[in-house]
């Protein structure tokens, strides 16, 4: 089972008292969902076709604790072992499910969730709740951070959007085969859209991986660097001491001034040392107190020595 439908599967066991927003969230659901049933004289009905057999039950009851309209559920098997069951809601056309829907904004199909809908907090979750039960998605946390809702109506698209933005939540939208993709990207998005909506499990499953995977990319970052501070310090070590033998066949090291002559020596016997090291090893050696930045200008001085004797003999970062 995918991690998406381990949230709806959550979602669908949220339990509210507030049966406006129960109703919010149904139509919602069926919006995003469904399909219109036109039937004579005017009588008009719903169809909802899901693989999710949590969320068919989830919309049901809804129906019908809040209407009690005649509803069927038709099962229809997979054709073979992979593909899922299908769950076919129906609510028949008649006249007091005509009413239903038009009093859940449905009918006529071109009708509008009322902004006045989303005064209050419950009704706010339940309308992300039942717009990703109706068509959303989101991806496991393993993978990248991606949570969406798709709609054919690109009105309600920018409703959710305007709902998620209420939550202090960006979502962005785009086209993608006839349909709007409302989208959330971002870690921190994604974990409040899943609490917003009463997924906390889910959320709890999500956070734990998603600390593992910063604290590994924090990791890998780190060796990453210390590996490229690493080779850095080991050209460094390697042009340095090929400066060292280009004056040597050239002139003796004891002809360089002090300084110098002391840096080379120290490179010499600590050919992969850092700066840190050399620097240790001097004021070990000499008694004298220097600087990472001191010894680092010696030795590029013994390199600037090295390309007076021969211009083309270092590789030159």
């Amino acid at each position: 089972m995918s991690f998406a439908e381990d949230v709806k599967n959550e979602l669908c066991q949220f339990k509210t008292d507030d049966a406006w927003a129960a109703k919010v969230e149904a139509s919602c659901l069926l919006r995003m969902g469904g399909s219109i049933l036109l039937g004579m004289q005017g009588r008009v009905g719903v169809r909802l076709v899901t693989a999710n057999n949590a969320v068919a039950r989830r919309v049901l009851a809804i129906i019908k604790e809040q209407y009690d309209l005649p509803t069927s559920v038709l099962i229809r098997k997979g054709l073979n072992l992979r593909k899922k069951n299908m769950y076919t809601l129906t609510v028949e056309p008649t006249e007091p499910s005509r009413l239903a829907l038009e009093e859940l904004q449905l009918w006529p199909v071109d009708a509008m969730i009322p902004d006045e809908w989303l005064k209050d907090l419950e009704s706010r979750r339940a309308f992300l709740r039942g717009a990703f039960l109706g068509s959303g998605s989101v991806n496991k946390p393993q993978s990248d951070y991606h949570l969406e809702f798709m709609t054919t109506k690109e009105d309600f698209a920018d409703q959710i959007i305007r709902v998620l933005k209420m939550f202090r939540l960006h979502g962005r939208k785009v086209e993608r085969k006839e349909e709007f993709v409302v989208y959330l990207k971002e870690g921190d998005a994604v974990t409040s859209c899943l609490q917003i909506m009463g997924a906390q499990s889910a959320l709890m499953n999500f956070e734990n991986v998603r600390i593992m995977k910063d604290v590994r990319n924090t990791i890998n970052r780190q060796v990453n660097c210390e590996t490229a501070n690493l080779q850095k310090t080991v050209n460094a070590a390697v042009r340095q001491l090929d400066a060292i033998r280009i004056i040597e066949k050239h002139q003796d090291l004891d002809t360089l001034p002090v300084r110098l002559y002391e840096a080379a020596l120290l490179r010499k016997e600590f050919p992969d040392g850092s700066l840190q090291e050399l620097v240790d090893a001097y004021e070990a050696t000499y008694k004298r107190e220097l600087t990472k930045s001191g010894i680092g200008h010696r030795l590029r001085k013994l390199e600037a020595i090295a390309l007076q004797w021969e211009p083309n003999g270092l590789d030159i970062e």
